[in-house]
């Protein structure tokens, strides 16, 4: 799964497309909305592709839970996530086998679940985009 130039904003709901810098920051699409707006050098950002999840032997990068879940899902929308806590554990000992449940906390599962699907509302998790991916991993 390709999360380049995909970004979270501290303190801004969603998550968003990075379009082009700007003198003090730069110019972000909002995948939730469409909305175009201006984000300050001063903000923090997350770049997705730079997101991991712990695991007892190892850090998973976000972009294999994504797929995880979107082969879980086949490619469609999962649970809310303002499930249950119960819920979102056994949902994620699912799709990320061997999670550290002390390092994981409820609230990363629920952004996580949350990303997946708006990227999944906006087009971005089909089967044909995974698979695209892959053959570019592959190469």
């Amino acid at each position: 799964m390709n999360l380049e130039g995909i970004i979270a904003i501290s303190g801004k709901p969603g998550i968003f497309k990075l379009l082009t810098q700007s003198k003090g920051g730069f110019i972000v699409k909002s995948l939730v909305d469409g909305k175009k707006f201006p984000v300050q050098a001063t903000n923090s950002v997350s770049a997705l592709q730079d997101i991991a999840m712990y695991t007892y032997e190892e850090e998973i990068p976000l972009a294999q839970v994504l797929t995880n879940i979107a082969k879980r899902e086949n490619y469609g929308p999962t649970i809310s996530h303002k499930e249950s806590a119960n819920k979102l554990k056994e949902f994620f000992a699912e799709v990320l086998p061997g999670y550290d449940e002390e390092r994981v906390y409820g609230s990363d599962m629920k952004k996580v679940i949350q990303w997946y699907n708006v990227l999944q509302g906006a087009g971005m998790i089909t089967e044909e985009e995974m698979n695209k991916t892959e053959e570019k991993t592959e190469e």
